[in-house]
């Protein structure tokens, strides 16, 4: 099934070489979770302050149990600082 992942600011590194604007479509297996798809992009945990599912907030502590349905767009900003 195809879902969309987007990954702003310097995750955007960690994009598939297919990316464009910030944003990739990407076809994932029944089941995956959003934790497994960071994971098979090699985003780092520690980098993933906010985690967007369709656009509703995703808390860190059930990333590994909501399960991706097609397509579903999951967006990821790092911490920012600013001042």
């Amino acid at each position: 099934m195809q879902v969309t992942l987007k990954l702003y600011a310097s995750l955007g590194a960690y994009l598939p070489a297919h990316a464009e604007r910030n944003m990739a479509p990407v076809d994932v297996a029944e089941g995956t979770s959003i934790k497994d798809l960071l994971d098979r992009y090699n985003v780092p945990r520690e980098s993933c302050h906010l985690v967007l599912l369709n656009g509703v907030f995703q808390a860190p502590a059930i990333r590994a149990t909501v399960k991706l349905s097609p397509g579903d767009a999951v967006a990821v900003w790092p911490p920012v600082a600013g001042g």
